[in-house]
């Protein structure tokens, strides 16, 4: 079985021949989708030999010179069949990583086999449609002319031959791939927003969203801004029915939705457990067909985004309820927070991460706010420690929401002193994260970190969800004994004089050449007073 430890280090090997040329933000695109493009094939090659054979092979060359054989035969039609409905695409054997790297090694390489691949793999279904759009084998950056950027490719194709993607045990090859994803976005920093949420409130998030429903069968977890997967796939580790949860997901980003859709697969999501769509949440309602409501939502959208904050809005289903205002079009924070309610289940669990402006701001923001506290929409509020994420130092909040449940009561933490400084980034460890999801599911107060308000306490604060005004985490200064400052003072006096007393002596017994300078050290010397 592979190893985990021995698989990052192939992987990050495939890195470091694209490091230098191009961003991390670009590399990942192309290390990431070669990483996957090796996967669908491993897989297919290992799956003909096991539909051949009826048992397993961890000799792929032994797999593809069986494939080429049968491909060749009278069977090839009926086996294509079999693997297109097994597997939801077919290659040809010249298509195959196998049969690419032997081209590496016999220096033949050509980057129109690789692109034929990837045309055939997108083409067999439409869960594959325009997945490896962003994987350019053409690309200036990959270095200037077709010798040398089929030769970067080559390279790369080279040292992935080391990683093996289907005996992988367990979720190794998964947990891979997220720690990856990690890694580009420590390096790419400021774009790393658009599909990456930090492990700390990544796993807050998550197991708050999922307390209550670990047990449940057919679950359905919904991210409206799913950027890489991540939130969503952090839920099913807390699940006791993993492979019966069902994952829906929106990504604005193309790139960042291939990505998204890479991820599930490499985690062993069934195809028909994953519905992913790239689209903007803010634009027209989805998911609107069969299933619209969810057991848990998650999100970490844009902060203070732009939206069109249109007149039509006031019209839809999923802000038409908070008294004829919409979220203002500087700042769709609300905008998103009111879609992901929309589609929560009555029994259901929604987190999402805001900046605490969405806590305090008035006019539009300040009306959505008090409909939700006014409905007991709104069950906790956590602040989160600053300089959690790649794309902005601004501390940040966890907004808890439920549609039902008894009283109007919120549970304000206070968990921004529950860090460690790493690098650039603050990082939340596992005892942060489990101090917070102790304070979460006692729901009581605790001084400087926790604060249960009632619904008369938000009322007379306006409002206002500013966690300060309920939560007192300031410390008190000690109070200063005059007496010992006094003697303290004056025993610095004491020895600032006596060490200014030794000076002057020093300086008496010198001598000069002239009368001036005589008189200049005599003038200095009493500064120190008489010797």
């Amino acid at each position: 079985m592979a190893d985990g430890k021995d698989l990052l280090a192939v992987l990050w090997s495939g890195a470091d021949v694209l490091r230098g040329k191009m961003d991390a933000n670009e590399y990942k695109t192309y290390l990431l989708g070669l990483i996957f493009f090796k996967y669908l094939s491993d897989s297919y090659l290992s799956k003909v030999y096991d539909l051949i054979n009826d048992e397993s092979t961890d000799d792929l060359n032994e797999a593809q010179q069986l494939y080429e054989e049968v491909f060749a035969s009278d069977d090839a039609k009926d086996l294509l069949e079999e693997m297109k409905n097994t597997l939801h695409y077919t290659i040809d054997p010249d298509m195959t990583y196998v049969s690419i790297l032997r081209d590496v090694k016999a220096n033949s390489f050509h980057r129109e086999k690789l692109q034929a691949a990837f045309n055939r793999i997108e083409e067999s279904d439409k869960l594959f449609n325009d997945l490896f759009a962003d994987v350019d084998l053409y690309s200036n950056r990959l270095g200037t002319g077709d010798q040398k950027q089929s030769s970067t490719i080559a390279e790369v194709l080279s040292v992935l031959e080391d990683a093996d993607l289907i005996h992988a045990e367990g979720d190794v090859l998964g947990n891979a791939y997220e720690y990856l994803i990690g890694q580009f976005a420590s390096e790419t920093g400021k774009k790393a927003g658009e599909f990456y949420t930090p492990h700390g409130p990544a796993q807050i998030l998550c197991r708050i969203a999922m307390l209550g429903h670990e047990s449940k069968k057919g679950l359905l977890a919904y991210d409206p801004c799913c950027g890489s997967g991540s939130l969503l796939l952090s839920c099913r580790k807390y699940s006791e029915q993993p492979d019966y949860i069902k994952f829906f997901g929106q990504e604005l980003m193309p790139s960042t939705y291939n990505l998204a859709r890479m991820n599930m697969f490499l985690h062993g999501i069934n195809p028909e457990n994953q519905v992913l769509r790239n689209a903007d949440t803010l634009d027209a309602d989805w998911p609107t067909g069969e299933e619209t409501e969810f057991d848990v939502v998650t999100m970490n959208p844009p902060y203070s985004a732009k939206w069109s904050a249109a007149e039509g809005f006031k019209m839809d289903e999923r802000f038409m309820d908070y008294g004829d205002k919409l979220p203002p079009k500087s700042k769709a924070d609300y905008a998103f927070l009111l879609h992901g309610f929309y589609h929560l289940k009555p029994a259901g669990t929604m987190a999402i991460v805001l900046p605490h402006g969405v806590l305090f701001r008035g006019a539009g923001e300040g009306n959505i706010r008090e409909v939700l506290l006014r409905n007991g929409s709104i069950y906790a509020v956590i602040g989160l420690p600053a300089n959690m994420f790649y794309n902005t130092s601004i501390p940040t909040c966890i907004v808890v929401l439920k549609k039902q449940r008894e009283g109007r009561d919120v549970l304000f933490i206070d968990a921004s002193s529950l860090y460690e400084k790493d690098k650039k980034q603050n990082v939340m460890r596992d005892e942060h994260i489990d101090r917070v999801l102790e304070l979460y599911k006692n729901r009581e107060s605790v001084d400087k970190l926790a604060y249960l308000a009632s619904y008369e306490d938000i009322e007379k604060n306006d409002f206002n969800l500013n966690i300060p005004r309920y939560v007192d985490s300031s410390e008190e200064e000690e109070e200063i004994d005059l007496s010992e400052l006094v003697a303290q003072m004056s025993n610095t006096d004491a020895e600032i004089a006596k060490v200014n007393k030794g000076l002057a002596v020093m300086m008496s017994e010198l001598t000069f050449q002239d009368d001036e300078t005589r008189d200049l050290m005599n003038s200095l010397l009493n500064q120190f007073g008489e010797v």
